[in-house]
């Protein structure tokens, strides 16, 4: 028995060693994709962007980045490719060099997409990894998995004030050391991924859906997916203007609006951190509604107030809203077993083509009215979680289904 008892301690070990390394490299990548987003205002300096330009640069980073993870997560769920992830992190690593050595607009494009090819493979994958080393946790495992990459985000701002702008935008390229980090271990846990028997070839699994019916999942996953685009325009309201605003509302300078900024991604990363185990104790329908309909009070008095509960109120919102995503993420995955790959690219696809896609929209109402309006207007934004009472009550069985798998 003793013996036993040490070899599952082993392995226990392993899969936390595993699923710390797969968060760790999701805070690189996650890290090197806020640098692209934290440069903007370096950008619209330097090219004489516009609004609406910055919004672009948005939208062709995060519709590339969507359009192919469910793809990505679609084929591996058949055909597992242990290996594509070290490939991801190298486009990254390449994006983030011709961002460095951009000359025009449309260089900046083609870093942008390149940045989206890799997030596009990385993603799915490395949710996989994720969750295979949970342990049956998979909120917790969702949740740790995610947090390295709300923290990577959250590092980009401050790595900007840092190092990025007493330099010029040429010295983005000394990042690409920190990709190459991440290549060789991501290298590693794909030889984890193969040596422990979880790369092999073979038909998916089948969609379990008899027990709620075919039409009551694709119902679920159109009110997710509704939640996704309340979370994710509103979010990029923030990731993508929140420095313009608190320069023009406020006067801010751009060192201390980066900071501030800095420290709402913080808060979304707290958020996410809490988010995944207390759905595992509690259910996830309970998190997803909480977290979306109740920023709505923080968000409909935010723009009305001065600096100092601004950022009282960004760490609320951050906190609160963050808390959703990787609920919204394993209760799918429990809607869909047999497709983890898919429903992993699919979601993390959808928040990247949603959040483009809002920065897009936004950057163009900014440039037609103004960024004040543009926080007023998606201050609105959180009610459409009041969806969230809809979505099918999985109650015990989607925490036993947890301890189950």
């Amino acid at each position: 028995m003793s013996d036993i008892a040490a070899e599952r301690s082993a392995q226990n070990r392993a899969a936390y060693l595993v699923l710390g390394a797969a968060s760790f490299c999701h805070l690189l990548n996650d890290m090197l994709q806020s640098l692209f987003i934290a440069a903007y205002p370096m950008f619209k300096d330097n090219f004489d962007l516009n609004y609406a330009q910055i919004g672009l640069l948005t939208l062709v980073y995060n519709v590339t980045a969507s359009l192919l993870q469910p793809v990505v997560g679609l084929y591996t769920d058949y055909r597992p490719q242990p290996y594509s992830l070290p490939f991801g992190m190298s486009m990254s690593l390449l994006g983030l060099l011709v961002l460095a050595f951009a000359g025009s607009f449309s260089v900046l494009l083609v870093g942008a997409v390149l940045l989206g090819i890799g997030s596009s493979i990385f993603h799915p994958e490395s949710s996989r990894i994720a969750r295979l080393a949970s342990g049956g946790a998979h909120g917790l495992a969702q949740s740790t998995f995610q947090v390295g990459g709300n923290v990577g985000s959250a590092l980009g701002p401050l790595l900007l004030v840092m190092f990025i702008l007493p330099h010029g935008q040429a010295s983005l390229a000394w990042f690409a050391l920190a990709a190459l980090g991440g290549i060789i271990l991501l290298a590693g846990l794909g030889y984890w991924y193969k040596s422990n028997g979880h790369a092999r070839r073979g038909t998916a699994p089948a969609v379990a859906t008899a027990r709620l019916g075919r039409g009551k999942v694709l119902g679920a996953l159109a009110i997710l997916i509704c939640l996704l685009v309340s979370k994710w325009f509103y979010l990029a309201s923030f990731t993508s203007f929140y420095v313009f605003y608190l320069m023009q509302h406020f006067g801010t300078s751009e060192e201390q609006a980066q900071l501030y900024l800095f420290v709402f991604l913080a808060a979304v990363a707290a958020g996410t951190l809490i988010g995944g185990p207390l759905g595992d104790r509690i259910g996830r329908k309970a998190i997803i509604w909480g977290s979306i309909f109740g920023v709505l009070p923080f968000s409909l008095v935010l723009p009305y107030v001065g600096l100092v509960a601004t950022l009282v109120l960004s760490v609320a919102i951050g906190l609160i809203l963050a808390s959703a995503f990787s609920a919204i993420v394993v209760y799918a995955q429990d809607l869909m077993p047999g497709r983890v790959g898919m429903v992993s690219g699919l979601f993390f696809g959808l928040a990247f083509g949603l959040g483009g896609i809002g920065a897009a929209v936004l950057g163009v109402l900014a440039d037609r009215t103004s960024i004040s309006f543009v926080f007023e207007a998606c201050a609105y934004l959180p009610a459409i979680g009041i969806l969230a009472a809809f979505l099918p009550n999985l109650g015990r069985n989607e925490r036993s289904s947890a301890r189950a798998r």
